[in-house]
């Protein structure tokens, strides 16, 4: 299992898109408006931040089941030659974090974590934590593949999925995972005048006295600046 099968099965629709990022069955999406605090769009209200320290504060997963997390998501999001490891991006605290913002997913999440130990003491007679590399793969090739799974294995499938689902949010979430992507977010066009093969095309050319004081990348903050009579001079 490297990392590009588990993001073919993330968005091949076998995972259940719906959850990522929102944490929610695809009939459970609602679409969020902005919050207003202070007259800036997108801020956050006195409510949600005292909200967001207080799950902050808590603590969900036992340490048991965090060394359990950091296995699993170094497995589905391995470091490579272009990207670090999800445990290295943090990934299992942003799980932490959404286990109590979304305290829907605690039971299915803690109860695929004890199905681990099940299937570890049937299979090796061991917990989970206590397995070499080999039997853990054993055990998560058993759910990871929605496809090739038996059907005896169908809640561990859909446990599996959603833990594949908030590995990807988490990593996605960060700088490098952007990177990794290739993202690059909105950026801002630069106009640096008609481009010269169309003015040659037309027989015209860019009026010299203006040559100089065309937006450049890094002037986009600056505030064009007319004279009474409509010529631009800065």
């Amino acid at each position: 299992m490297n990392r590009r099968e588990n993001l073919k099965l993330l968005f091949t629709g076998s995972v259940g898109a719906g959850l990522l990022l929102t944490g929610c069955e695809p009939e459970q999406v609602a679409v969020q408006g902005q919050v207003f605090t202070g007259g800036t769009p997108g801020g956050r209200t006195e409510e949600e931040k005292a909200r967001d320290a207080k799950l902050l504060s808590e603590t969900f997963f036992t340490e048991e089941e965090m060394k359990k997390l950091n296995t699993l998501v170094d497995i589905i999001m391995p470091a490579d030659s272009e990207s670090p490891s999800a445990t290295d991006l943090k990934v299992p605290d942003f799980i932490e974090f959404m286990m109590k913002d979304q305290t829907g997913m605690q039971t299915p999440m803690r109860g695929g974590l004890m199905w681990l130990d099940f299937e570890a003491d049937e299979l090796f007679g061991k917990k989970f934590n206590e397995l070499s590399q080999e039997e853990v793969m054993q055990i998560v090739d058993l759910v990871a593949w929605p496809e090739k799974a038996t059907e005896a294995y169908s809640g561990g499938v859909r446990w599996f999925n959603m833990l594949r689902n908030l590995t990807c949010s988490g990593y996605f979430s960060t700088e490098a995972g952007w990177k990794y992507m290739g993202y690059m977010g909105n950026q801002a066009n630069v106009w640096d005048g008609v481009p010269k093969p169309v003015l040659e095309k037309h027989g015209v050319s860019n009026p010299e006295k203006y040559l100089s004081i065309y937006l450049k990348p890094e002037e986009r903050g600056k505030v064009a600046e007319w004279d009474e009579e409509g010529n631009l001079i800065g």
